[in-house]
């Protein structure tokens, strides 16, 4: 008897001939609802792992569902879903995917802050040629600057392999500082699955002391009960004065008015934000009309391969159902991730 897969995520005729080509022991079942009850309950009811954005069903629906694989990382806002509590339920998420793409968006804000774009494009506005153009827009430069990475997982693995050439000294935290080895899932000659590439990892307690040494700081954890309001104007306020903050986090991490106060202070130069609180972000958020922030639409996550780069994960993880082992990026509870 064949394992019944549904998937519920848009993906391509190619993608989903890929996924069918994975093994003559899985069967797919492709829809694309806009609510689970547009799914026939004779499908839910055979399914065995379900391949999903936001569609969940109740615990009734789904009486064979054993694993569950979401098409993000971010799933804070599903799990508390009565299905995803079944006892025995498995729950995976898409981190390491997206990896890539943020890490590049994260690399392109560093230079962006450090060469001081933001005032760059208030000048060409203007039609301006600055007088004072050297001492204005005297850059910041990544080579030989420390860059502390608070979370150090697939992300922010990514981006310290990506600077590599800028000759940086790489700080991070990461919850088990002890291991600095990634479990989780990482693509092919990318990353740092060893830990390698940092000077020093700090435990997530340290953080305030990683801080202090960092021009550059790129936050990336998770949003957990730990995690939220984790960068406030304590942690803030330990920054060398003048550095830059990059978020492609999750909304909450970053307290919002510690950071706007750090910026009058001047304790931080800039910032890009990718992540808010309150998505999409309000018209009248001051965090708008600040000259040195650089916001981006919750985008950094987004590329037009991200569907392909799910499925490679989604295959690999089935390959491993099928043999018994341990999925990629099972969601655990007690952690939040």
């Amino acid at each position: 008897m064949s394992i019944e897969i549904l998937v519920t995520v848009p993906f391509s005729e190619a993608l989903q001939t890929q996924l069918r080509g994975i093994s003559p022991k899985v069967n797919f079942n492709f829809f694309v609802p806009q609510k689970g009850n547009e799914i026939p309950a004779e499908v839910w009811a055979r399914a065995e792992v379900l391949y999903t954005g936001h569609i969940l069903p109740s615990p009734e629906q789904a009486p064979s569902l054993q694993w569950i694989q979401f098409h993000y990382a971010g799933v804070d806002s599903s799990v508390a879903e009565p299905i995803t509590q079944r006892e025995g339920m498995t729950v995976t998420t898409l981190s390491g995917a997206a990896a890539s793409q943020v890490a590049e968006h994260a690399l392109g804000m560093l230079l962006a802050l450090g060469r001081k774009l933001p005032s760059l494009l208030a000048t060409q506005k203007k039609n301006e040629w600055p007088k004072d153009r050297f001492e204005r827009f005297a850059p910041v430069e990544l080579r030989g600057k420390t860059i502390g990475i608070v979370g150090y997982g697939s992300i922010g693995r990514q981006l310290a392999h990506l600077l590599r050439p800028f000759d940086c000294k790489i700080l991070a935290t990461k919850r088990d500082a002890m291991h600095p080895e990634h479990i989780g899932y990482t693509p092919d000659e990318s990353g740092d699955p060893n830990g390698d590439l940092v000077e020093r990892i700090y435990p997530s307690a340290a953080l305030r002391s990683m801080l202090k040494l960092c021009q550059f700081v790129v936050v990336t954890v998770p949003l957990t009960a730990e995690t939220n309001g984790l960068i406030n104007a304590s942690m803030l306020s330990a920054l060398p004065a003048g550095a830059f903050l990059v978020d492609v986090s999750r909304g909450g991490v970053v307290d919002a008015n510690a950071l706007l106060q750090a910026l009058k202070d001047g304790k931080l130069a800039g910032a890009a934000l990718d992540v808010f609180a309150e998505e999409p972000l309000p018209a009248n958020s001051p965090l708008w009309a600040h000259p040195n922030i650089i916001i981006s639409p919750h985008i950094s996550g987004y590329s037009p391969q991200y569907n392909e780069r799910a499925v490679l994960l989604f295959s690999e993880n089935i390959h491993r159902y099928l043999a018994g082992l341990t999925l990629y990026n099972i969601f655990e509870k007690n952690r939040g991730y």
